[in-house]
């Protein structure tokens, strides 16, 4: 489970064209970490790889160890009703793609639940048909009543969140919440046969908490009858009191930023987790045909199992490449950098191009205090998800 690299032949035998849009983006992605880090004065433009649409703060479940609605989340206790006002237009978000689409840069749309965002199905589709591999990320409740028009309009692929079999799932993440997502599998798989179509591919993304570490077995059972194009096993976003204290320290004095994301991701889901029994059930399922590839995320040496949830001090990950090929659009408009993290905001794109933005001042300040930063990276980052995909594996891990 060190290496995840197998996973591409498979994708490619699967469907070429699609396949080679998102190698596309991958191969800028793997300049971006050979170039040396650009600042001021240069086009970043020319290496976006990877657009992250943050749609919508609504939500329809509120699954624990969730950054933004679980037990620590950022959004627990408040009104999401009234953030949600805000959103970003339909016709503002297609200017963007219309300014973006020359690059052709992989789209991520999530949330929230992006299915509650009031115009996902015409987006969508417009970004299709600039010939953008567009990708969604969803809890898969609503999948079902959708899946005439998802299979229609060609979506790349849809990644659905699922973390256990049946009541373990529900106990995560609500109940009946497991049952409803299997039916949307059903759904999409069924008008793909019926429509004669390859697309969306379907994944499924299962975040590793020690409330689900011990069923992921049978979870990657029952998915041989989903159709899938991949199983990814996310190890999880964790942190600690002391790495939240030495973030608002660094954020204050070299960014003159308050930040609070960070705090929902301090949830204690990583305690108590027998790294010796998860290695045991990750080896058994990435030794087994299900059908599709498995991968987890991040790829590690088995003896460093203990160390990455137990030990959330010590990096395993860094030099992020982030803020030089990616993007995140937070759904009121607001753009930063890091997904998961959107504390420092470069611009919003109500009130300016994208273009200004990503290559403007806060853009550039930020990259330039991530590359004079110990290990290429903030104090914060030392478990987040962004980091655990495109950052530097440190030796031994």
């Amino acid at each position: 489970m060190n290496k995840n690299i197998s996973v591409v032949p498979a994708l490619f035998r699967k469907e070429p064209l699609l396949s080679r849009k998102m190698a596309y983006a991958f191969y800028k992605l793997g300049l971006t970490k050979l170039k040396s880090r650009h600042d001021y004065g240069y086009n970043h433009l020319k290496n976006l790889c990877l657009m992250y649409f943050k749609l919508t703060p609504l939500c329809n479940l509120h699954c624990v160890m969730c950054g933004q609605f679980g037990d620590k989340g950022i959004m627990k206790g408040k009104i999401a009703s009234e953030a949600a006002k805000t959103i970003v237009s339909l016709e503002r978000y297609k200017e963007i793609v219309d300014e973006i689409a020359p690059k052709k840069p992989v789209i991520y749309l999530w949330g929230g639940e992006p299915f509650l965002y009031p115009d996902l199905m015409p987006l969508a589709k417009y970004m299709v048909g600039k010939g953008l591999f567009v990708s969604v990320n969803t809890n898969g409740t609503l999948l079902e009543q959708h899946a005439e028009q998802i299979v229609r309009d060609k979506w790349s692929t849809i990644f659905v969140s699922l973390d256990a079999f049946q009541d373990v799932n529900d106990s995560i993440r609500g109940n009946g919440s497991y049952d409803r997502v299997i039916r949307g599998f059903e759904a999409i798989n069924r008008e793909k046969a019926r429509q004669k179509s390859n697309l969306p591919f379907l994944g499924v993304v299962t975040t590793v908490t020690n409330k689900n570490y011990l069923y992921l077995d049978k979870l990657a059972e029952a998915s041989r009858e989903w159709n899938l194009m991949v199983h990814m096993f996310n190890l999880g976003t964790y942190t600690n009191d002391g790495i939240i204290e030495r973030q608002k320290r660094f954020m204050k004095e070299k960014l003159d930023t308050d930040i609070d994301c960070l705090q929902g991701y301090n949830t204690g889901y990583n305690q108590n987790i027998d790294a010796q029994r998860l290695y045991d059930i990750l080896q058994t399922i990435h030794h087994t045909d299900y059908g599709h590839p498995t991968i987890t995320v991040p790829a590690l040496n088995p003896e460093k199992i203990h160390q990455y949830y137990h030990d959330l001090e010590t990096p395993v990950r860094n030099h992020c490449i982030v803020p030089w090929c990616q993007t995140n659009i937070n759904w009121n408009g607001d753009v930063h950098f890091c997904a998961d993290y959107p504390d420092f905001i470069l611009g919003n794109i109500k009130e300016q191009s994208f273009t200004e933005i990503y290559n403007g001042d806060r853009a550039n300040r930020f990259r330039k205090t991530v590359h004079e930063s110990e290990g290429g990276m903030f104090p914060g980052c030392l478990r987040c998800y962004q980091n655990m995909l495109f950052g530097k594996k440190i030796k031994g891990f």
